[in-house]
């Protein structure tokens, strides 16, 4: 059994655990697929030495708050 899987065993019987571990889910996704799409965009993955001075690389990143049902999130957008 994974850990997605205790947790949401864990929280069936209460609502609220069951819509916080969710948004959670959902906020982990969400960055984990704007990493993916940047690292496919540069065809390099982070930190790799083949992305260095090639004028399109990763330039940080800044924060956003975005109301979902389950409730706000923030993500993670990178900067190229």
């Amino acid at each position: 059994m994974n850990d997605f899987t205790k947790n949401i065993a864990q929280a069936l019987f209460n609502q609220d655990k069951i819509n916080d571990l969710l948004r959670k889910e959902l906020q982990q996704a969400v960055n984990n697929l704007l990493e993916a799409e940047l690292t496919a965009f540069l065809g390099y993955d982070p930190y790799a030495r083949n992305g260095w001075n090639t004028g399109n690389s990763r330039n940080g990143a800044y924060f956003r708050k975005v109301d979902t049902q389950l409730g706000p999130i923030e993500v993670h957008v990178l900067r190229d």
